[in-house]
């Protein structure tokens, strides 16, 4: 459970501004709460925690991170292919890893599973505020229909497709290219634990 020491009117002011809906605390000692992507930050004086399964995104609009250029990794898994699914995805910047993070996503195909992976690591690098991202997964398909090389048949990939288009434009400048599974494989590996968890 993360713990993030700042001005809580500050974060406040920074998740509102983010268009998230900052509620009340449920008693004396919380300044407020707030929930956004799968996470819940509740705060007190000087400080915010965060919880729940999700929480790279709220995390990332919190600590108020602005600007540059990140390396986004991400890998989706299907056991049964559909069955039981799971995303991972790693943002490195250059002083390191930035964040990372598995979580399961209920039944997918494999492909589905890699496409969520992918909107998943653009949202939190979105709310991060990086400005450019550099994207990298072991999917051929994905990378190739995202890039246009490829013609997207599936309906529910080609909606997919379109959410990823749209959150790459949120940044000055993109490129997404298909990497070998070993170049990949911290993304896979959080994926599986995921499903493994």
């Amino acid at each position: 459970m993360p713990v993030i020491e700042c001005d809580e009117s500050e974060a406040r002011d920074r998740l509102q501004a983010a268009g998230v809906t900052v509620e009340p605390g449920n008693t004396d000692h919380e300044r407020w709460r707030a929930e956004h992507g799968g996470g819940t930050a509740v705060a007190y004086e000087g400080k915010v925690v965060v919880q729940g399964p999700e929480t790279a995104r709220l995390e990332a609009l919190l600590r108020g991170e602005k600007g540059g250029r990140v390396h986004a990794y991400f890998d989706g898994a299907s056991r049964g292919n559909p069955g039981p699914a799971a995303v991972g995805y790693v943002l490195v910047d250059d002083s390191g890893i930035v964040t990372e993070g598995g979580e399961t996503i209920g039944r997918a195909t494999n492909n589905q599973a890699e496409y969520d992976a992918l909107v998943t690591v653009l949202e939190v690098a979105a709310d991060h505020g990086f400005d450019e991202i550099h994207v990298r997964g072991d999917s051929e398909l994905i990378v190739k229909q995202v890039r246009g090389e490829w013609d997207t048949n599936d309906p529910d990939l080609r909606e997919k497709r379109v959410r990823v288009r749209e959150l790459l434009t949120g940044f000055d400048e993109w490129q997404i290219e298909h990497v070998p599974r070993e170049i990949n494989d911290r993304a896979d590996e959080l994926a599986n634990d995921a499903l493994d968890d």
